[in-house]
């Protein structure tokens, strides 16, 4: 007989908490350094910090591809692994590599050579895009490098390794913002460089965290490619790959563009709703590090059951997944909710944008309560075990046929309040949360993925 309680199952408790906790600290440290940014650019001026943040948003879209590719790559890893079939994860990870160079090489050149392009879809505020195109020009490089650390992480993260991920995270992002003080501020005889010193920041720290990854996978009990089978193509896991990973592909594109395009309906209503979302992001990304985490182990931990075909256990895990879910939106509401004094301190703004801003975190505690049950139901629970067409489904009909034309209308053609538009940007994640709770209890996520190779 099952046990009933929540966390009444020890064995359950120690998988879960000890992958949660380092990825969530991993998702912690991540966010860490856009907070960082924003507070530090955000004590030098309210443009330097609005810009970075709308220039950091080409960053968030490249992250859609990369976290493609890396979710496909971990949701077959991590069955292969609960079956200990390292040559099949071997060639997982070549997959990844290939995939993850190509779109380093996209965005990177994309960043340093044609800024202002992208810049133009953020905002028409041309101080706003001039400080913007200064950071992508520098931040750019580091786009080079990231798509292949992250593959390098995500492997240690399935393979028992996730402790090691979140120290080169936790540590990468300490040097991040030890740089950023030093050369944002001027200090230690350096120029005060602004938006320019955060760019250089990210990159040092890119380049650290990429050696440190390779280095380690080299060590023993870490898994590291075979470069020279690099290239040399397993056709039905590729197919198995492609299956898997490029329905998560569309979605993080459905979403990545679609919360890209909230940015840029924010950035179009002037520097001081762009300055107060600007806050209001870093808060929600900060608030979002836990469930993050929860959905990471949550893939890991229904992959491995899944792979050895144990189909109670993982049913059973993905129901004590799905109440923590709950449980951990309200608590990160009530959060949010706490902090709103501590956070109109660290940023100087206008009266306008912090009025704006503390609309905005009131509107986002609500919001989360949608934002953690959806991120672990569906990044969690549904693509461990396979089923990632669902997400595709849902964005579709909650942001792009409902949030979106809502916002755009209010923004542009109804002139609503500013919070009320950026509410219309908050409705997708809590008019999911039906549905995903219906699709959950039809358990099409309950798969095992594996082949004999």
């Amino acid at each position: 007989m099952k046990k009933q309680g929540l966390f009444s199952d020890a064995v359950f408790n120690h998988k879960l908490f000890s992958l949660a906790l380092p990825l969530a600290l991993q998702s912690l440290m991540l966010a860490a350094v856009a907070a960082a940014d924003a507070i530090m650019l955000g004590r030098l001026d309210q443009n330097s910090m609005s810009a970075v943040s709308l220039a950091t948003q080409v960053q968030f879209v490249m992250t859609m591809f990369i976290s493609a590719i890396t979710a496909g790559g971990s949701i077959l890893a991590a069955q292969y692994w609960g079956k200990q079939d390292l040559h099949a994860m071997t060639d997982i990870f070549h997959i990844m590599l290939r995939l993850s160079v190509l779109i380093d090489l996209i965005f990177g050149i994309a960043c340093v050579f044609s800024p202002g392009i992208l810049m133009d879809f953020f905002t028409n505020d041309p101080t706003l895009k001039e400080i913007g195109c200064q950071y992508l020009r520098i931040a750019g490089w580091s786009y080079f490098l990231v798509a292949v650390s992250q593959s390098f992480q995500m492997m240690m993260k399935v393979s028992e390794h996730a402790h090691a991920a979140a120290m080169i995270s936790t540590v990468t992002v300490f040097i991040n913002i030890g740089l950023n003080t030093i050369l944002i501020f001027g200090l230690l005889g350096f120029p005060v460089l602004g938006a320019r010193g955060s760019a250089i920041a990210t990159l040092i720290s890119r380049i650290i965290e990429l050696i440190w990854s390779i280095s380690l996978s080299y060590t023993d009990g870490y898994l590291h490619p075979q470069w020279g089978s690099l290239f040399h193509k397993n056709k039905l896991l590729s197919k198995d790959f492609a299956r898997i990973s490029l329905p998560v592909l569309f979605a993080s594109l459905l979403w990545g563009v679609g919360f890209t395009s909230y940015t840029a309906i924010m950035g179009h209503l002037g520097q001081d709703a762009a300055a107060a979302n600007s806050v209001a992001a870093v808060v929600r990304d900060l608030a979002c590090c836990m469930c993050n985490g929860i959905a990471g182990a949550a893939g890991v931990i229904l992959g491995n059951e899944l792979g050895q075909n144990h189909m109670d256990t993982a049913k059973d895990y993905g129901t004590r997944i799905m109440k923590i879910s709950f449980l951990v939106g309200f608590v990160t509401t009530g959060i949010i909710l706490a902090v709103i004094p501590a956070v109109l301190q660290f940023y100087k703004l206008s009266g306008m944008a912090r009025q704006y801003l503390i609309g905005m975190l009131v509107i986002t505690s609500f919001y989360m309560i949608g934002r953690c049950v959806n991120t672990i139901m569906i990044n969690g629970i549904f693509d461990g075990g396979g089923d990632t067409k669902f997400d595709i489904h849902s964005l579709i009909v909650t942001m792009w046929c409902i949030a979106i034309p809502t916002a755009l209308a209010g923004a542009f053609v109804l002139h609503w309040p500013i919070l009320a538009v950026y509410a219309c940007t908050c409705l997708d994640e809590v008019g999911k949360i039906p549905w995903v709770m219906v699709h959950f209890c039809h358990y099409k996520w309950l798969q095992n993925l594996t082949r004999a190779y």
